[in-house]
């Protein structure tokens, strides 16, 4: 279904036509805007000027020529804690997609990925992206204020900046603290992953998330895994 309103811009980086070529049908025919780059130089560049102010998604191919798919995303992390990345492998080599996700990719999919995932994914990705506070007030859990009306996160009266998937995750287990939430309910509430959902999405985001909100994410305070479960939230 075409998509109403204003309409979102995808960043679109695959270095082989034929695919990137089928992708952009895809993303056009549901409405999307498309940018398309053939290396993560290009991608980069495009984000630097004044069009990729108009970026709201990067799909990402980590198999590129020259800078690889990680080192974009790494990049881009850097420039953006915002912009939501979707990475694709053509292998589902585990390494691979930990360490893409490690890098601060919100989402993947295997190639060949067939239209339906795809529009899925993306349709997601920008779903979480967009503002959307929990009711209920201001919440201090031993010096992490999270303010869920404004969306923001403060550790020891420092502003803690987080991309909109760690903010929602956050949001989530917050809500509920002592109550230990299992990765499928996390994958359902934050990804809206109801099918094709894979367990290392929530661990690397609640990886990624404890090197922020933690001063010890090695031994975190506030985010506990319970083995063979989950995760529960409840400052120690």
């Amino acid at each position: 279904m075409p998509i109403i309103g204003p309409m979102p811009h995808v960043l679109l980086i695959e270095d082989d036509v034929s695919v990137r070529d089928a992708m952009e049908l895809v993303l056009r025919r549901h409405g999307y805007g498309v940018d398309t780059a053939a290396t993560g130089e290009q991608a980069l560049a495009l984000l630097a000027g004044a069009d990729g102010a108009r970026v709201e998604l990067a799909v990402l191919d980590l198999m590129l020529p020259g800078m690889d798919g990680f080192e974009v995303c790494r990049r881009i992390r850097a420039r953006s804690a915002t912009l939501p990345v979707i990475m694709l492998t053509a292998r589902g080599d585990d390494s691979d997609i930990v360490t893409g996700l490690e890098a601060g990719a919100d989402d993947y999919v295997v190639k060949p990925v067939t239209a339906p995932v795809l529009q899925a994914r993306v349709r997601a990705a920008l779903r979480r992206a967009e503002p959307s506070a929990r009711q209920g007030a201001d919440a201090d859990f031993a010096g992490l204020v999270i303010d869920r009306a404004a969306l923001t996160v403060t550790r020891n009266g420092t502003p803690v900046p987080l991309p909109p998937t760690e903010l929602r995750l956050l949001l989530e287990l917050s809500a509920s603290p002592g109550r230990v939430l299992s990765r499928e309910q996390l994958l359902e509430s934050v990804w809206d992953h109801t099918f094709l959902g894979d367990s290392r999405l929530v661990d690397a985001a609640v990886g990624r998330l404890r090197a922020k909100i933690e001063e010890v994410p090695a031994k975190p305070r506030y985010i506990q895994t319970v083995r063979g479960f989950g995760y529960r939230f409840g400052p120690l």
